[in-house]
């Protein structure tokens, strides 16, 4: 088999230790070394020195958990780098030693026998960041409406039956309410804000409940949740706008789409970055992106196959 990188090097990634196997051909003949290093920052710096020492060309390495990153950031710039999914880099049954696995990462580089995953530059590397952790936080606050609401159900305030949105203005001017110890119904109701379609009897009536002290706790322990991560969200969502700065021009013409609007054009900015050279073809951005459906044919019957391509 054809060696493409005759000076490569594969790397065995853990948390605290990085195994390396510098690969070198000659001719017919295969020269390697291995080395162990630690995973701190003079560690990974030493890792950079003994693979230049050995005029390494190309490092490989799995993409194992986060632990791959502080290793890419050291080496980047340095060697042409390639990220291999885990999952698709087998190991040969007999061979699970970390040495060996790190000496297997090489022969397959070698030989161009991994397929590199897509690794954006640092500002999108960066942007992916936010947006991602801005979408975990919208999730973990649509959690706890569900938390407030199963509370609200518990003690019997049919609060979602005649507001469109409990979080909205006057959903939260009578959750304040009752969490302050407020127990006239009507009184609540006509905090509803004058655009609220149900009538004040019809709130008063939903909010007729049997509200304990305990409800209460519960009530004001996610408001307080809530108003944290919508607090936290701001913050990020102004960090975004930051970020998304160097990419003004792109993000105008991604909101030109029907039904996307700055906080999708981030996050798409953010996944699939801005140089499409990347991708071979406009069928391997939409599988990136999950959105082509997987193949798995055999004997001209098509069975499941998984949507996520992004190590391929």
């Amino acid at each position: 088999m054809e060696v493409l990188y005759p000076r490569c090097a594969g790397l065995d990634i853990h948390k605290d230790l990085v195994v390396a196997c510098v690969r070198v051909a000659r001719g017919r003949k295969v020269h390697r070394e291995l080395a162990e290093f630690g995973a701190t920052t003079k560690e990974l710096l030493r890792l950079h020195d003994w693979l230049s020492s050995h005029k390494v060309t190309h490092v490989a390495m799995e993409s194992t958990g986060v632990y791959w990153k502080p290793v890419w950031h050291i080496l980047e710039g340095s060697f042409s780098l390639v990220l291999g999914n885990a999952k698709q880099m087998k190991h040969v049954p007999g061979r699970k030693t970390d040495q060996k696995d790190a000496s297997w990462i090489a022969d397959l580089l070698a030989h161009g026998l991994i397929r590199a995953s897509f690794v954006p530059p640092r500002p999108i590397q960066e942007l992916r960041d936010l947006t991602r952790t801005r979408r975990q936080l919208v999730r973990e606050r649509a959690r706890h409406i569900q938390r407030l609401q199963k509370v609200l159900e518990d003690a019997n305030v049919k609060l979602s039956s005649v507001l469109s949105d409990i979080m909205g203005v006057s959903g939260r001017r009578i959750l304040q309410a009752l969490v302050a110890g407020e127990r006239d119904a009507m009184k609540m109701a006509r905090l509803a804000h004058p655009s609220v379609k149900a009538s004040h009897a019809q709130i008063a009536e939903a909010l007729e409940g049997k509200v304990t002290q305990h409800h209460r706790f519960m009530l004001a322990l996610h408001l307080r949740h809530m108003e944290g991560i919508e607090a936290e969200v701001q913050v990020l969502e102004e960090r975004i706008r930051k970020a998304l700065e160097p990419f003004r021009r792109a993000v105008e013409i991604i909101v030109t789409h029907p039904g996307v609007q700055e906080d999708a054009a981030a996050a798409i900015i953010a996944e699939i970055g801005t140089d499409m050279s990347v991708f071979p073809s406009a069928d391997h951005a939409v599988a990136w992106a999950c959105l082509s459906p997987g193949l798995n044919e055999t004997g001209k019957k098509r069975k499941a196959a998984p949507r996520d391509a992004r190590n391929g």
